[in-house]
């Protein structure tokens, strides 16, 4: 096997998927080899396909997504993006808003909020997978999820200096709000979320949020 990109410690496929976290094998893709892959891959295999992949260590990984998840992503994507329109604070993007965070590094949040001062001129960019940072990365675990590869996202998010990381739970209805990753804080249904420093004045309720879940007609 090629070794992965900036990963030269990847040596067997144990080595690869503890790299990203374990996650399912449906979801690793060895077209291109793993090692081999670019960001010219994530953007055709969207294109052809209409695949979602992240790019870590030369490697696609294809994005877990569920319906359920969606859902709240869309929830909280609307209250963000009105919040940050309103006042005109900067992007915010969905679950195909894939970014270079780092050299050769693809993460794709499901939500996420740049600051303008982020953005190349203070402006909106034009590329397909833009080299910026979010200030605030939104994650909605899904069933394909593994422990170990949202470690392995924290750890990617935080180095590469996003300010503030939430983890949304559907399952056990409840966030786990990261200022780093060792300053984590867990907020159930009776609390409110909020921005922090990154969005001072964001808030909305978490009662509110997963009562998405169980809205009927």
């Amino acid at each position: 096997m090629a070794t992965a990109q900036g990963s030269s410690s990847i040596r067997t496929l144990a080595d690869l998927m503890t790299r990203l976290g374990n996650p399912p094998l449906d979801r690793v893709r060895f077209h291109p080899a793993p090692g081999t892959a670019t960001l010219r891959d994530v953007i055709e295999v969207h294109r052809r396909e209409g695949r979602i992949c992240e790019l870590v260590g030369g490697v696609l990984l294809e994005k877990a997504m569920g319906e359920e998840e969606s859902q709240l992503a869309v929830f909280v994507a609307e209250m963000l993006n009105a919040f940050v329109r309103k006042h005109n604070l900067g992007t915010t993007a969905g679950p195909d808003g894939a970014k270079e965070i780092k050299l050769k590094l693809v993460r794709i949040p499901d939500v996420s909020f740049t600051s303008w001062d982020r953005m190349p001129g203070r402006r909106r960019t034009k590329r397909r997978v833009p080299r910026v940072v979010p200030n605030l990365a939104i994650e909605i675990l899904s069933h394909g999820n593994t422990p170990g590869e949202m470690k392995a996202k924290r750890k990617d998010y935080f180095e590469a200096g996003v300010d503030l990381v939430w983890e949304i739970d559907p399952k056990r209805r409840r966030v786990k709000v990261y200022r780093s990753l060792t300053d984590v804080r867990v907020l159930t249904e009776d609390d409110r979320l909020d921005g922090e420093h990154v969005l001072p004045g964001f808030e909305f309720s978490l009662a509110e949020l997963f009562g998405e879940l169980d809205r009927h007609g």
